[in-house]
């Protein structure tokens, strides 16, 4: 006889998995396999290519991971769970992925609203040098981690100062993340220059390597305008030594298109390949202004590029050429930028923003379409980051960040189509639950992890600290 408890930590494939469940379920009618959680919907959303969206579904968790996916009959006659996550209204789908943040200007909210990206950086260098320590950071992360949890993200990508405190606030609340130890040529809140931050970051990534599934270290050199050739060498010659990617700002805006054009007499991305800066692992965001002959370098290198369509419009960056760059193949994911340029950190407004952007960019509403824009908020984005083999879809061996959506609200009615609706229509306040690694960080909108009434305290003292700065300005 079958002893099933062995199957606990049998790896299904998904393509394979609902079969031989359905298989064992009929065939034997033995003691349940006890798992960590069990997640069910109305609707499952695996978000893997070509697959259907399951009718009363489950996903079975066991270990941090997911164990199988099908019909919610089926997984519940074969597995006891010590926990559940009931699915009454519920759409079931991998956690949103925010490939591009400063998670702790959160705390700078609104303080230079309606400039133009350069003038908005003259104001908030400046601000940060004043008033960013470890404690600043530590109290923006974590109101920008309350943010995301609540909104259904459930990894991102930062880059910021004092990156050990964000990796901290990271692995206490229960997140995944990027963190990249920010590399900058000027006077920051953690260094003085380049080389003060080229030692720090090292050290954050020696520190933290290996530590944590959930938190990946890698390096942040800011742009192009703030570090030299010289220094953007050192940069990728210390991620290459340290076997880590890194993530910077590139090609962002017209200016510094023509910046790169005036000092380096070269178009950004070309003058980052001609110093070997693209041979690794590369996060590139915001690409607002690519040649066609980038376009095709980003491709060949496999650069990930992130979207970050909110705070392009808002520094009136331009619009990135996304469609183009989806033709030619390079990989996109979605990204909110700092709550100091979006003003939030809301992924299902970033997606409904993408998707039109692009549509009156081109005058064709056929373009970027919802299942497409649904994609690069979830295994495009993975795709985008290197972590397309861990998450962004739901299917057995990937680890469990999943996110419940709620279908009950007035918004929802008449619904014709799913991924439709979660596109235009759903916003931050449908998330009911966020999971991530198979632990819950958010349960019927109550947050677990995160001491909100602290935070909301803190962050309060800070912000008024800030304004009297303001008006001494």
């Amino acid at each position: 006889m079958i002893c099933l408890k062995r199957l606990k930590k049998f790896k299904f494939s998904a393509f394979l998995g609902l079969v031989i469940l359905s298989q064992i379920s009929n065939a034997f009618a033995l003691e349940k396999i006890p798992i960590d959680l069990l997640i069910k919907g109305d609707y499952l959303l695996t978000m893997v290519e070509g697959d259907k969206i399951i009718r009363s579904g489950a996903v079975a968790v066991d270990d941090g991971k997911i164990l199988a996916i099908g019909k919610n009959e089926v997984l519940s006659q074969l597995y006891i769970a010590e926990d559940t996550l009931e699915g009454g209204n519920r759409v079931v789908m991998p956690g949103l992925i925010n490939g591009h943040s400063h998670a702790a200007m959160t705390l700078f909210r609104g303080v230079a609203d309606d400039y133009p990206l350069f003038e908005w950086l003259s104001i908030l260098f400046p601000a940060e040098v004043n008033h960013v320590d470890s404690n600043f950071v530590r109290v923006g992360t974590e109101l920008a981690c309350w943010e995301m949890i609540r909104g259904g993200t459930t990894t991102f990508v930062d880059m910021y100062y004092f990156p050990d405190t964000i990796a901290e606030v990271v692995k206490n609340c229960g997140l995944r993340a990027l963190i990249s130890a920010t590399i900058i040529d000027q006077r920051s809140p953690d260094a003085v220059d380049a080389a003060g931050s080229l030692k720090n970051a090292r050290a954050f990534v020696e520190k933290w390597q290996g530590i944590s599934d959930r938190i990946i270290p890698i390096l942040g050199p800011h742009s192009n305008y703030t570090l030299n050739l010289a220094q953007l060498k050192q940069t990728r010659s210390l991620a290459n030594e340290l076997g880590v990617g890194l993530s910077i700002h590139m090609a962002e805006s017209p200016y510094e298109k023509q910046y790169a054009l005036e000092k380096y007499k070269s178009s950004s991305v070309l003058m980052y390949n001609s110093i070997g800066f693209l041979d690794g692992d590369t996060i590139a965001a915001h690409m607002v202004v690519p040649s066609q002959e980038e376009i095709r370098l980003l491709r060949e290198k496999k650069i990930g590029v992130i979207y970050n369509p909110t705070s392009n419009m808002k520094t009136a960056a331009g619009v990135a050429p996304i469609v183009e760059m989806l033709e030619a193949g390079v990989k996109i994911g979605l990204g909110t930028d700092g709550a100091a340029s979006n003003n939030d950190l809301d992924m299902w407004e970033e997606m409904r923003l993408a998707t039109l952007l692009q549509k009156v960019k081109h005058m064709n509403p056929e373009v970027l379409p919802a299942s497409k824009i649904l994609a690069m908020a979830t295994r495009e984005g993975a795709k985008a980051i290197g972590l397309s083999k861990e998450i962004g879809t739901l299917e057995a061996g990937r680890w469990a960040d999943i996110i419940q959506v709620s279908t009950g609200d007035v918004h929802f009615f008449p619904m014709y189509d799913l991924i439709s609706h979660l596109v235009y229509v759903s916003d931050e306040q449908d998330v009911t639950s966020v999971v991530v690694a198979g632990k819950i960080l958010m349960r019927d909108r109550r947050l677990l992890t995160l001491d909100t009434v602290r935070i909301r305290k803190e962050a309060e003292t800070i912000s008024n600290e800030i304004k009297l700065g303001l008006k001494s300005r």
